[in-house]
């Protein structure tokens, strides 16, 4: 297990680059910082919010980064520069949840607004002879981002925070999380919704989409982690992970383990074939707030209350 230190205040997100190599997190510390996940070096600390950063999410073509929280805006930077491409406007509370289209043309995002909102991000490159913004000096292989229209970006409407999204791998599901207990599905592109998933008894804080498209599982506040078949809504297992609240929950890319994170203070990895606990990590001093695995499955990140991050390593199979 490796420590980093950096932030001064909680780590509420992390995110981990399709290649591997970075690793992004935000903070009650008002900074997004990007760390080497090879080194565990610091290379960018990213500043522009105003009040806490709670999501995080990368892009898949892994050029850029996008940011949000408590100052109601979602901000675009270059992974590899820090340059800051974009500001988008638009909701009217805290942003909770960014989630990327597995294209990168959209970005959805969802807050204590009780909206899910969708950003069209028009990429284009710019050229030599362009004008470029003093504040975004970018390189003529970068894309540039156009402010999104924000009319009609509304999708769906909770009845309470939206805390959670996730997009399915052939990018045409959505799935949101609400602080209302229910668990929402959209067929985005036409605004065709399911019928909700009602059998959390707390708040759904956080959801995630298995690899194959097939499984999608759903953390609440009612320290259980569920899985649902993600189409048909069927309730497959039911774990009772926690002895507190469940804050996050990832799957690894290989597909043969379910994280799950919580104010115990505990990771837990379960296996999937099995429905059995296959091990708990501890070491973080607060609660876990947010985990994400490398491409690999072999690193698994965690960010907590105690201001740290930690890199879990496991056995190469």
């Amino acid at each position: 297990m490796q420590t980093l230190d950096g932030h001064t205040s909680w780590v509420r997100a992390v995110a981990v680059s399709p290649d591997g190599r970075t690793l992004v997190s935000g903070s009650g510390d008002k900074t997004v910082k990007v760390w080497s996940l090879q080194t565990g070096a610091l290379l960018h600390t990213l500043h522009g919010h105003t009040s806490w950063v709670r999501t995080v999410a990368i892009c898949p073509s892994g050029q850029m980064v996008a940011s949000a929280g408590n100052d109601q805006t979602i901000r675009l930077w270059s992974l590899t520069t820090g340059e800051l491409y974009s500001v988008l406007s638009g909701h009217a509370d805290w942003v909770r949840a960014i989630a990327f289209s597995p294209d990168g043309g959209t970005l959805f995002s969802g807050g204590q607004d009780q909206t899910v909102r969708l950003w069209p991000l028009s990429l284009r490159t710019a050229t030599a002879g362009e004008t470029r913004s003093k504040h975004s000096q970018l390189q003529s292989n970068q894309p540039q981002i156009n402010q999104p229209q924000i009319n009609s970006t509304i999708l769906t409407q909770h009845d309470h925070w939206v805390l959670a999204l996730a997009c399915s791998p052939d990018g045409t599901l959505l799935a949101t999380a609400s602080r209302d207990q229910t668990i929402g599905r959209w067929q985005w592109q036409d605004r065709q919704g399911y019928p909700r998933l009602t059998a959390h008894t707390a708040e759904v804080t956080a959801i995630a989409i298995s690899p194959d498209g097939q499984l999608l599982a759903s953390a609440s506040a009612d320290s259980s982690v569920k899985l649902w078949k993600l189409r048909s809504g069927r309730l497959v297992h039911t774990f009772m992970a926690h002895e507190n609240a469940v804050n996050a929950v990832a799957f690894s890319p290989d597909g043969r383990l379910l994280a799950s994170a919580g104010s115990d203070r505990t990771i837990r990895l379960w296996n999937l074939n099995t429905g059995a606990l296959a091990d708990t990590l501890t070491g973080h001093a607060g609660w876990v707030w947010a985990i994400a695995f490398s491409p690999n499955s072999q690193t698994l990140v965690s960010g907590s209350w105690d201001s740290t991050i930690k890199l879990w390593q496991r056995e190469a199979r």
